[in-house]
């Protein structure tokens, strides 16, 4: 009877035994009074799920509303990640269509039999990068693709099935109602202007009003105007924003313009002219403009704001593979008629330009910045400066305008340190950095005209050294990395002193130089400046200059740059014959550069060079040639403004934006500094009344520069 009681607890294989007579009689069964209960792992729910299972929840109901707001699943358009084309399978980098390599991973996402029966047409690639890691068997091309399913359907009935049972997957799959259109920043603007003005029309046509309605938003009938001093990607864009919503804008530039600074660029080159003002620092499009042109950014390549600066670059001339590419760039070749139709469309819409002109100081009356004080570069008498009012001046200098520092610093504007990096810049032979990064497949790169993208590397280590205070023993923890790495490039001087010697890398758009390089340098901070004893606001600006001089002494003098052998550097040693030969133009010397830095920076530098190798075997070679000395990285100080209305905490009326002011790395991110500027200075004037994050959406934080 008690077995009956508990034999719905037993496995239905035991029973059935259990239920044979021979059995009963010879086996004794013994259960306990209370019933067998089989727990199992309840199910977690509400605050009990884990991180993951909340966000993998959140997804799915996403995108369940999304199909339900669709009605189905032929509305709207399905976005397909992670689309991975071997290499003998794609016509190649230069290529941004559907090939049909691309098509047959379609159809194994759709699960459609033949590849060959989809149509192109119904698909369009919103990004094409290339994978060649060493934990893929092959290097592949690896693409996102957006999905138009009901013009799917209607040219390939058949697929309407293989739609139908389609499903979002995290990461791989994903339902959109409406394809993210972004426009340049020339017709966002005018979108906006078109919005204002209708909406003036309907309360005019409603108050009986007869006021007109143009682009300017300015009740008081009087156009601002504003002065932007310097002409890199923050500066034009600023300008560009304020231009086009109707303020009068001037643009102050120290340098030349691209035709003139490139002759000035290559009489540095071949004669070994200095142009104090004019060089690969100071002129129009800024410091970035003889460099790779990278449009590589970290504060969200799929933003809004991004977005808009690269629709922009494209209005102006830059190639539309830029929107599609993995890793967008430019190159010097590509950036100097980008420049000049820039210039142009500037000029077009009222907006002077003064180049050779270098803003010496602020007008201040009050405490209320009135305007500056220029002079012309070309005039070498010592009072040629005049006086300009402004009713706001936006601060667009780059990273190595000490002087327009040191200005601001006389008047007790607040300056804050701000960490940076320094070190050396490493060449190798490309052909060698294409071997370590495709192996087999380095006989496809053909000088940047093949098939795969000529290889470039990012490499980033965290380093302990002792710390600069001998006497506490305590370790510090540095980061190092590659920064600025040039396929294809050569290395170029940027050195704004006779007296002072610093480098960095360029490359053409075609990257076809037989040289790799990049910059290896760690991050140094107030203890480092105070080491060399560099103290106050611009201590860094000292710690750069102490050792851009003591390269240019290593050197020789005349611009002559040091260098020494990786496997020197990390030995310690002299590398006194058979250098390697240099993309450097004006010379280089054996020197001894673990001797530039003091010993902990050498130190750090050594151990990071050494555990690069361990990623990139290879890496550490007689063949490889350090190149001294590499400081502007970035900007050495911060200058503090308001996050909301981008005006300085210490001077009323003056916007500091972009490299220079330390709120960005780079052309994209300064680009997208300057716009958000553009905007609220136009905002604290009623040039534009909407707000500008419904646009571009919320801009990036302010608290850390961005590269």
């Amino acid at each position: 009877m008690s077995f009956l009681l508990h034999s719905k607890f037993l496995p239905s294989t035991l029973l059935s035994l259990s239920l044979n007579h021979e059995f009963s009689r010879s086996f004794t069964l013994r259960l306990p009074a209370t019933p067998f209960r089989i727990l199992c792992a309840a199910k977690r729910t509400g605050k009990q799920r884990y991180p993951s299972e909340k966000k993998k929840l959140k997804l799915k109901l996403k995108q369940k509303d999304t199909l339900k707001v669709a009605g189905n699943k032929f509305h709207g358009f399905w976005r397909l990640f992670k689309l991975a084309v071997p290499v003998c399978k794609d016509p190649g980098k230069d290529f941004l269509g559907v090939s049909d390599g691309l098509l047959e991973e379609i159809a194994k996402v759709l699960e459609f039999p033949v590849a060959s029966m989809l149509p192109a047409e119904a698909f369009s690639v919103v990004r094409k990068s290339f994978d060649a890691r060493k934990i893929m068997k092959e290097p592949k091309f690896v693409y996102t693709v957006d999905m138009d399913a009901s013009k799917l359907v209607e040219l390939e009935p058949r697929t309407w099935d293989f739609i139908n049972r389609l499903e979002p997957a995290n990461g791989l799959v994903e339902h959109m109602l409406h394809r993210k259109c972004s426009g340049d920043l020339i017709n966002i603007i005018s979108d906006c202007n078109k919005v204002h003005d209708s909406t003036l029309l309907r309360e005019s046509a409603g108050t009986g009003s007869s006021g007109s309605v143009g682009q300017y938003k300015n009740y008081s009938g009087a156009k601002p105007k504003i002065a932007v001093v310097g002409s890199g990607p923050s500066g034009l864009f600023a300008s560009l924003v304020l231009a086009q919503l109707g303020a009068d804008v001037t643009l102050f530039e120290r340098g030349q313009a691209v035709e003139q600074r490139g002759r000035d660029i290559g009489a540095l080159a071949v004669r070994r002219i200095l142009q104090l003002e004019s060089n690969f620092c100071f002129g129009e499009g800024g410091a970035g403009t003889w460099s790779d042109g990278k449009l590589v950014t970290r504060i969200g390549r799929n933003s809004e704001s991004v977005l808009a600066v690269l629709n922009t670059l494209v209005h102006f001339g830059a190639p539309e593979s830029i929107l599609v590419d993995g890793k967008p760039h430019l190159g010097t070749d590509r950036l100097v008629p980008l420049l000049r139709n820039f210039r142009q469309h500037l000029l077009h819409h009222g907006v002077t330009i003064k180049f050779g002109s270098r803003v010496d100081d602020l007008l201040i009356e009050n405490g209320k910045l009135i305007g500056l004080k220029a002079s012309d570069v070309s005039d070498r008498s010592p009072i040629n400066y005049q006086n300009y009012k402004y009713d706001a001046i936006i601060l667009a200098v780059g990273h190595s305008a000490r002087d327009v520092y040191q200005m601001l610093l006389s008047h007790n504007l607040e300056l804050i340190p701000k960490d940076f990096a320094v070190g050396l810049r490493v060449e190798h032979p490309q052909e060698l950095i294409n071997y370590i990064q495709y192996s087999k497949f380095s006989s496809e790169v053909q000088r940047g005209r093949g098939k795969v993208p000529v290889a470039d590397y990012k490499v980033a280590k965290y380093v302990r050294v002792n710390d600069v205070n001998a006497s506490t023993n305590l370790g510090i923890g540095r980061s190092s990395y590659s920064f600025c790495m040039c396929p294809g490039g050569q290395v170029v001087l940027t050195s704004t002193n006779p007296s002072e010697l610093c480098v960095n890398g360029m490359s053409f758009s075609r990257r076809a130089s037989k040289w790799a390089n990049a910059a290896l340098v760690v991050t140094v901070s107030g203890k480092d400046f105070e080491a060399l004893n560099c103290h106050g606001p611009l201590a860094g600006v000292d710690f750069q200059r102490e050792l851009e001089r003591k390269a240019a002494i290593m050197g020789g003098g005349n611009f002559t740059v040091p260098v020494q052998r990786v496997t020197d550097f990390i030995g310690k040693k002299t590398s006194v014959t058979d250098i390697p030969s240099s993309s450097y133009r004006l010379g280089v010397r054996a020197a001894n550069l673990h001797d530039l830095f003091p010993s902990h920076i050498t130190e750090a530098l050594q151990r990071s060079i050494s555990m690069f190798d361990e990623e990139l075997p290879g890496f550490v070679t007689k063949e490889a040639l350090l190149h001294g000395v590499e400081t502007r990285t970035s900007a050495p100080i911060q200058i503090p403004r308001d996050a909301e209305t981008y005006e300085s905490t210490s001077l009323s009326g003056l916007y500091p934006v972009g490299e220079g002011a330390g709120y960005a790395g780079g052309i994209v991110s300064a680009a997208v500094d300057g716009m958000y500027a553009g905007f609220a200075v136009a905002k604290s004037f009623n040039l534009f009344l909407g707000d500008v994050e419904s646009i571009l959406g919320r801009a990036h934080s302010m608290s850390v520069v961005n590269y």
